[in-house]
């Protein structure tokens, strides 16, 4: 004789994250992926900031990987 008892059921509460807090870390992010991007993407020409070649030799390989000529 087998008894079952019910386990009480409790719900779990999804915390809300308000946009206000959110945004300034979404603006950071977004604001340092650009620039991730733009340092691997650009070839060492007009638009280079740094003289030389270190960040093209840094990213070298990167740049193939994600398609972007640069010979």
């Amino acid at each position: 004789m087998s008894q079952s008892t019910a386990a009480p059921v409790s719900e779990v509460a999804i915390p809300t994250i308000p946009l206000r807090e959110l945004a300034p870390w979404a603006l950071f992010f977004g604001l340092l992926g650009l620039v991730v991007i733009f340092f691997v993407t650009t070839d060492q020409g007009a638009v280079s900031l740094p003289a030389g070649t270190a960040i093209h030799e840094w990213v070298h390989d990167g740049r193939h990987l994600l398609g972007f000529p640069c010979h």
